[in-house]
Parts: C-alpha cells; sequence; structure tokens
C-alpha cells in the first residue's frame, strides 16, 4: 500500500474517532498502535510506540511545563492580577480607553508571569471585564482586547507553545524566549494602537475613567505602582536568569514556582489550601497536556518510520513557488488543522515535518518557531474552536453570548494577522534580540 494511501486512511482514522467523542490523546494514541501493528506486527509495533514516548518523556526541557503551570495557578490564587490592574488603571490616568489599555499591559505582564493562556483570560474576564462594562466602555471592544491580549501568553516569554515547539523542532528555547519578545509586545501595541483610534473616531465607546486618584499629578500617582512591584521582580528573576546564561529554562521555571510562593506569602495568601488546590490544578493540566504529548509523538513517530515525514517534505520541496510561499503554505495547513485540532497536536504533527524543511529552504527554525506560535495564537481566537472565547464565556455575564465573543474578536484577529504577515515579511523583528544574547 502506497504512503499516499496509508496517510489518508490516517487522517480519516483521526477524524472518525474525534467524530465520535474519543479525546484527541486517546485518538492520535489508538491510531498510532493501529498503524504500528498492522505496519510492523503486534510485538515491534508495541515496541516502536513505547519507544517514541519514551523518548520524548525523558526531555529535560519538559519539565518546564509544569513548573510554570503551577506558577501560573499559584499567582492566580494569590489576587496579584486584581491589584495589578488597579496599580496599572490608577497610573494610567484620566485619558479615554486608559481602562482597555491597562487590560493590554495587564496581560502582557501575567503572560510573562505564567506562559499559560487559559488562566489569564479567566483572571481579565474576573477583573477587567466587569469594570469596563460598569464604566460603560462598548461590549464588542471590552470583549475582544481581554480574548486578544489574553492569548498574548502563547508568544510573550515564557510561553508554553515555544517550551513544546523547542522540544519538537529541537531549537533552543532561551532563543525561542528572546525572539518571541517585540513580536509579542508588537501585537500588544497594536492591539493599543487599535482601541486609541477607534475611541479617538467615537468618544462613546470608551467613557474617561474618573476617580480622584486618577486625577493626581503622575508622580503621585507612582505611589500606587506597589501592585507591580511583586509581578516586576518575579519576571525578572525568573526571565533575567535565562536571557543571562545563570540557568536553563527549566532550572528558570522551578526558580518561578518558588517565587510564586513567596509573592503569595508576602501577599498573605500562602496556605495549605491554597497550594494543594494549585498543585491539583496543574496536575489535570499537566495531565492532559502530556496524553496530547503521547498521542502526537507516538504518531507522528511512526508515520515517519513508514516514510510519511520523507513524503510530505518531499511534496513541500517539491512545489513549483519561491521558498516564502512554501512558509505561507505551511503556515495556512496550521490555520486548517486549528479548526478541529488542539495546538499541542498541531505542534508534534507539523513541526517535525515543517523544521527541517525550513532549514532546508535556509530559513531560521526559531524565526518559524515565533511564526508557529502567532498562528497558534490565531487559532486560540478563531471560530468555530476558539479556546479564548470559550474560556471568557465560562465567566462573563449571563448575556454575554458565545456568538457575540466571536464578533468581537474578528477585529483583533486580523490585528493578528497583520502582525503575523509583519514578521513574515520582515524576519529581523524576531531575529535581532536572539542576536545579542549569543
Amino acid at each position: 500500500m502506497g504512503i499516499e494511501i496509508i496517510t489518508i486512511l490516517i487522517v480519516l482514522g483521526l477524524l472518525a474517532l474525534m467524530a465520535i467523542g474519543i479525546p484527541l490523546g486517546v485518538t492520535t494514541l489508538t491510531v498510532s498502535l493501529v498503524t504500528a501493528v498492522l505496519y510492523f506486527g503486534e510485538r515491534a509495533g508495541f515496541f516502536i510506540v513505547s519507544a517514541n514516548v519514551t523518548e520524548v518523556l525523558h526531555k529535560y526541557e519538559l519539565i518546564a511545563v509544569p513548573f510554570f503551570v503551577f506558577m501560573a495557578n499559584v499567582l492566580e490564587r494569590s489576587g496579584i492580577a486584581h491589584t495589578l490592574f488597579e496599580s496599572m488603571a490608577i497610573l494610567g490616568g484620566r485619558f479615554r480607553g486608559s481602562v482597555a489599555v491597562q487590560t493590554t499591559v495587564v496581560a502582557v505582564v501575567l503572560a510573562a508571569m505564567s506562559g499559560i493562556m487559559g488562566g489569564e483570560i479567566v483572571m481579565l474576564g474576573l477583573i477587567a471585564l466587569p469594570q469596563m462594562l460598569r464604566l460603560g466602555y462598548d461590549r464588542k471592544m471590552s470583549i475582544g482586547i481581554i480574548c486578544a491580549a489574553g492569548a498574548l501568553a502563547t508568544l510573550i516569554p515564557p510561553s508554553v507553545v515555544l517550551i513544546v515547539y523547542g522540544l519538537a523542532a529541537q531549537v533552543s528555547i532561551t532563543k525561542l524566549f528572546a525572539a518571541s519578545a517585540v513580536p509579542g509586545l508588537l501585537l500588544a501595541s497594536l492591539f493599543i494602537a487599535y482601541v486609541l483610534v477607534r475611541v479617538r473616531l467615537n468618544p462613546s465607546l470608551a467613557p474617561i475613567y474618573d476617580i480622584p486618584e486618577t486625577g493626581l499629578p503622575f508622580v503621585q500617582r507612582l505611589r500606587f505602582l506597589n501592585g507591580a512591584i511583586l509581578p516586576a521582580v518575579l519576571i525578572m528573576a525568573v526571565l533575567g536568569v535565562i536571557y543571562s546564561g545563570v540557568a536553563t529554562v527549566t532550572e528558570a521555571a522551578a526558580i518561578g514556582a518558588v517565587g510564586s510562593l513567596v509573592v503569595a506569602a508576602v501577599r498573605g495568601e500562602l496556605s495549605w489550601t491554597m497550594a494543594r488546590d494549585a498543585m491539583r490544578r496543574t496536575a489535570l493540566t499537566v495531565g492532559s497536556i502530556i496524553w496530547l504529548v503521547l498521542g502526537a509523538v507516538s504518531l507522528i513517530g511512526i508515520y515517519n518510520r513508514i516514510g510519511g515525514g520523507d513524503f510530505l517534505r518531499g511534496m513541500l520541496t517539491s512545489l513549483d513557488i519561491a521558498p516564502i510561499w512554501v512558509i505561507v503554505v505551511m503556515m495556512a495547513i496550521v490555520m486548517v488543522l486549528g479548526t478541529f485540532l488542539e495546538w499541542i497536536a498541531i505542534l508534534f504533527i507539523t513541526v517535525p515535518i515543517f523544521a527541517p524543511v525550513v532549514q532546508d529552504l535556509g530559513y531560521d527554525p526559531v524565526w518559524f518557531g515565533v511564526l508557529f506560535a502567532m498562528n497558534i495564537q490565531i487559532y486560540y481566537l478563531s471560530p468555530p474552536f476558539g479556546p479564548a472565547c470559550f474560556f471568557l464565556k465560562s465567566v462573563a455575564p449571563k448575556d454575554v453570548e458565545l456568538q457575540e465573543i466571536f464578533a468581537a474578536v474578528m477585529p483583533f484577529i486580523a490585528l493578528q494577522a497583520i502582525g503575523l504577515l509583519l514578521v513574515l515579511a520582515f524576519p529581523d523583528i524576531a531575529l535581532w534580540l536572539p542576536s545579542l544574547v549569543e
């Protein structure tokens, strides 16, 4: 049987199992086991699958994931997001759209402290959305900025997406973190510019945040920055030891996990109940990630062994188009897969095939990793799956419908696409900072 037919059967098998409600991790693992047994026999097939799974679980860098997830869970329970939002809102002063702008700034800070997206959108949905709705901000703009800014955690280091990409593509996670910082800030700047332009054209979209503290001179408002001190120290500790070369990403993640406990203790929020709950939620999150990793790694491992990787790489490199358009085709494939697969499955299925092609075409896999993460960020907002939209729906007021959330994020999806095209056309946006930390 030709590799073309096998590829079609594997895709149909995945779609059929997902259609009947089988979890994605179990689906990919089942398809890989069936393919391995049919192709190599029962004993050899099971051995190959277990060998692929064991290899990825031995990756030292993978330990960073539970550390960063634990850090995010502790910070979520410590109330630091609420304090940070209030401090930044007061510091911003009295200008139209200030609360939406400060929401974006807080989202960037939270992303730099957590590395995961879901908890950040939940926090912003609980803190910022009621505030903006109470002040009379436009509903769609408020909903859209929370989803879009909250999804920045897929790109702002220490992004878990970038950690897993680095493992799959076998590139430096430190360089990926450095490369993603500027594109992440670029997207945040696009969001802020969009809000400021819209409220300038239509002032009714965003009333001025008029409380006594915002009317104080700027120097006096600085004393309200106490809520930003602890987040700043934690971010500097985690990212500083990575970029300075003092510690690896995994060691920095451990520092962040311990630092989050210190932050909770300083705020008087540390307790056995809170720590136990954070560990339980970390185990649930990481457990689901590991199942997806196991299934995707086993599937792509078997597919490569039967020649599927070479087949797909040959198809991509044989395209009679300019190399940059091959990258565009890869991005389009990721977007299509995002309509029915989890990001981690998309990553492990595509990156081991795409990364060698990217290098053969003469491009930097670190740059491609940033493009991939930006694409995943678009996936987080895009219907019909749009995890960010579902996260916000879970905590939004009851009158906020899912269809309204999907409509609200559309302008921000367009802004993300603009950011992606800018990094695609001008790779130095991503690559100049890694060249400084080498």
